[in-house]
């Protein structure tokens, strides 16, 4: 039976979770109707650990992923991300904590096409007072870090499709965020690519301690995490 509160190798302490997910349920309105989506879900991550959810389309993985990552909000419940409760926070707070805390990975991308990939990765960065030297170091620092620093001058239209998904975990990762959220990450690719791109994920897990929860309908890209949590009709699932 899946136990939702422990990585595989994470002791059980007191030490306190970084996402604590306590009774949470989402529904939607329609007419004079509940349509459940997610039905009393809770949910402990651990800090360094990476998550697959997994279930059939419409189980409510999305959801959850954007739940967790302050996109929405629960109809009930709590969720606790580093000792904050976001599902109380306003919708302007709500929107700085995501720039703050969230790096978000999509399956196809979300690059402005008109814009250098260096600029794409620097976009998050020019919401904030760092200086244009210090922006440029840290987007040279994450296009490196991807494997991208000789393409910071291509456009998404002179890049293949992994290079582009790579230009987007760099922009997931240049404001040092607290949790990557990835939403199939690998679905736009073809096998080879999606591997090199899971590899990338994984180490940035496991050499730089990066907490991953991803949403994927992949097995094989599933069994890159450290733990696989089920979803089914919005319930948590053996």
């Amino acid at each position: 039976m899946i136990d939702p509160g422990v990585a595989p190798g994470t002791a059980s302490g007191d030490d306190a979770p970084l996402i604590d997910v306590r009774s949470l349920s989402k529904y939607y309105v329609r007419g004079d109707q509940l349509i459940p989506v997610l039905v009393d879900i809770s949910l402990v991550v651990r800090a360094g650990d990476y998550i697959a959810l997994m279930g059939p389309s419409g189980s409510g993985k999305s959801t959850l992923l954007n739940l967790i990552a302050g996109i929405d909000k629960p109809s009930s419940g709590e969720i606790h991300v580093a000792g904050v409760d976001i599902a109380r926070l306003s919708d302007a707070d709500l929107a700085a904590w995501r720039a703050a805390h969230v790096g978000f990975i999509f399956q196809f991308y979300n690059l402005m096409p008109v814009l250098t990939a260096f600029e794409n990765v620097e976009l998050p960065l020019l919401l904030t007072d760092l200086a244009r030297a210090d922006r440029r170091e840290r987007v040279a620092t994450a296009l490196a870090l991807v494997g991208l620093a000789d393409r910071a001058d291509h456009r998404p239209n002179e890049l293949s499709g992994g290079q582009q998904q790579r230009v987007a975990i760099a922009r997931a990762l240049i404001t040092d965020p607290t949790l990557i959220v990835a939403d199939e990450p690998t679905g736009d690719l073809d096998r080879t690519t999606a591997e090199e791109i899971l590899a990338l994920l994984g180490a940035l897990n496991a050499e730089i301690g990066k907490t991953i929860v991803m949403v994927t309908h992949d097995p094989k890209a599933a069994e890159k995490a450290r733990r696989v949590i089920h979803l089914e009709k919005g319930l948590l699932v053996d």
